[in-house]
């Protein structure tokens, strides 16, 4: 049986946290393309918004993508980097999805500070505030 130095012990454990970290933003990156998707994708054309669904929303990979179409994973790679790039595009200049979150988080802090309240008109706040928060 091997005994691993407390270095070693060490930078395994580093290695692990940023492995998590990593896919934490991976993760977060691949929701706010969701988001973008979703505020915007109708404003892609037919085949641009068919490839980033499969993408984003069915989560394949380029390759997967590529052999389905008959193409390169080099001319997918560039078709999700174009889609990107103008999904972002219009979110700087509208905002959408940036003023949806906003909203969302407020509705959350405004459900968590009405909770668990004997008043009537905060009750009723907090009813309204989960109703929001379904619809969003």
């Amino acid at each position: 049986m091997k005994i691993l130095t407390a270095a070693a012990v060490k930078i395994f454990f580093l290695t692990a946290a940023a492995f998590v970290s990593i896919m934490a933003n991976v993760m977060d990156d691949r929701i706010y393309q969701g988001y973008l998707y979703d505020f915007y994708g109708e404003l892609l054309n037919e085949h641009r918004r068919e490839v980033y669904e499969e993408y984003v929303n069915e989560d394949l990979s380029l390759n997967e993508i590529a052999e389905e179409r008959g193409v390169s994973r080099q001319s997918v790679f560039d078709l999700i980097k174009r889609c990107n790039e103008a999904l972002y595009s219009y979110e700087d200049k509208l905002h959408l999805v940036g003023r949806f979150l906003e909203v969302q988080e407020q509705a959350k802090e405004i459900e968590k500070l009405s909770a668990g309240t004997e008043n009537a008109e905060m009750r009723r706040i907090h009813s309204l505030s989960k109703e929001i928060l379904k619809e969003l």
